[in-house]
């Protein structure tokens, strides 16, 4: 059945939008996945090349058991079938940057096969998104158009640096669905380990088919829009094709089979190269690699060391912290944010943690551009914070300026509190002063809150509020207040 909440609608009626993507996502591995070469980020031009890197004849390639490893991985982490017996293929076409001119892959026998990842949408449902398979390939190097006038140059630093292609079925109908796809698959292969996920450095980007129909039609003709850097890009881009494919066919047109690329300037994609099938590669078994097998038992003892997951601590930071299903989704995004998170909730009111984590401190660091990681106040102050909230010792009110100079200083909530003079007054004497003096000058106004204007009660609580600084303890002030006026 069709969710009519992600159509599309035309100037002729609705459409379905269908979305794929084939994210290649760069192994964290020290060397590369075919030769000893460093697969580290960073170098000057050409300095991580070896002779096999350059393919040098008479140069073999020896694969990367680790680089194995962190596939098998992966794989697991997408509840995805692993395949013991494996292939490597040639890709055979032609970049100035890939010098073999031809990409060691693997085609009809991937090392992972079918998974699937949940993901969590904004509106609070979840859906399944299925993996349709997880190969091992070498990427190519870099060709750089701007360094001469009239010369292209080459860096062989990436090529042979191991990847993972992992390619989602067409289950995705919406760009929020996609980019709630790529954050999620981010996140587990940050929590594995087996992928930095930095976009802004190419070691995670997605190529993104597209296509669209009338609900209930066959799938219409896609389109592939490659190397997608970011996941605004991928919402942006998917949102222009599917406006541009719409417009031809209501038009009389049709969709050409192509791959496209999504220009940032102008925020429309444009067409790059007919799209190749996969008898235009050329595919055969790589005469220099063996077929790649292993052991369930090498897979299992894999298995028994995975850490915790996106959606165990989820589930967990719901059932031991009462988290909504929302907060809990934030929180365990990232294993900092969770570990942030733990510590400042540790022992205290663990929503009241919540919202001054995902509310006052990422909204400030979003105004200063900073990570959590460069975060002036460390999990244990603003932990402290949220104990002297809890316990009274501030109210919330009092708590936005200690947390503003805490941000600003990366000071220490007591020693603030203690220096400014910003204690709760809670000592009744004192307080049961104050409403009487608010009380003896705004005779008037008692008289008309007893005669039933009761919406005036809130500005009693304000001037008793305002003659303490703010330091009065609400609830004993909304207390006592309350059985003076009414007494």
């Amino acid at each position: 059945m069709t969710d009519n909440s992600n159509l599309v609608e035309g100037r002729s009626g609705l459409w379905e939008v269908v979305i794929g993507l084939e994210v290649h996502a760069q192994v964290t591995s020290q060397s590369k996945l075919f030769s000893g070469s460093s697969a580290s980020f960073g170098a000057g031009p050409n300095e991580h090349v070896s002779l096999v890197d350059a393919a040098m004849p008479g140069m073999l390639p020896v694969i990367n058991k680790y680089c194995v490893e962190q596939a098998v991985k992966t794989g697991l982490g997408l509840n995805a079938r692993v395949n013991l017996f494996s292939v490597f293929d040639r890709k055979n076409y032609f970049y100035a940057d890939l010098p073999q001119g031809y990409q060691i892959s693997q085609f009809k026998q991937p090392i992972i096969g079918e998974g699937e990842i949940t993901i969590d949408l904004k509106d609070g449902t979840s859906r399944q998104i299925g993996i349709e398979r997880l190969h091992l390939e070498q990427d190519a190097g870099k060709s750089l158009h701007d360094q001469h006038p009239s010369k292209s140059y080459i860096d062989l630093n990436r090529s042979g640096v191991a990847l993972m292609e992992i390619v989602s079925r067409p289950d995705m109908r919406s760009a929020e669905e996609a980019a709630a796809y790529v954050t999620k698959l981010r996140s587990i292969l940050r929590f594995l380990g087996t992928c930095d996920g930095n976009m802004e450095e190419g070691s995670m980007r997605a190529d993104v088919n597209v296509s669209v129909r009338r609900p209930g039609e066959e799938l219409g003709t896609r389109t592939e829009t490659k190397n997608l850097n970011s996941i605004r890009f991928i919402g942006q881009a998917i949102n222009a094709e599917v406006a541009r494919q719409i417009e031809i066919i209501e038009d009389g047109g049709a969709i050409d089979q192509e791959t496209r690329l999504f220009d940032t300037s102008t925020g429309q994609t444009r067409s790059m190269r007919s799209k190749e099938d996969a008898h235009d590669y050329r595919y055969f078994p790589d005469p220099d690699l063996l077929p790649l097998q292993f052991e369930q038992s090498w897979v299992d003892e894999i298995k028994a060391n995975l850490p915790e997951l996106p959606d165990a601590l989820k589930a967990r930071l719901m059932e031991q912290y009462g988290l909504t299903s929302y907060d809990a989704t934030v929180i365990a995004e990232d294993l900092e944010t969770a570990a942030f998170y733990e510590k400042v909730a540790d022992g205290r009111d663990a929503k009241l943690a919540s919202n001054w984590m995902t509310v006052e401190l990422f909204g400030a660091l979003n105004k200063m551009g900073k990570t959590l990681a460069e975060s002036p106040v460390t999990p244990e102050k603003l932990g402290a914070l949220v104990g002297l909230i809890g316990d009274g010792t501030i109210s919330g009110r009092i708590a936005k300026d200690v947390f503003a100079e805490m941000i600003e200083t990366g000071g220490d909530p007591d020693a603030i509190i203690e220096e400014k003079g910003l204690k709760q007054v809670s000592d009744t004497g004192a307080i049961e002063a104050m409403i009487d003096e608010v009380i003896a000058a705004n005779m008037d106004k008692v008289e008309e809150y007893r005669g039933g204007k009761d919406k005036l009660f809130g500005f009693f609580v304000g001037q008793v509020m305002k003659a303490s600084k703010g330091q009065a303890n609400p609830g004993m002030v909304n207390q006592m207040l309350k059985a003076k006026l009414d007494g």
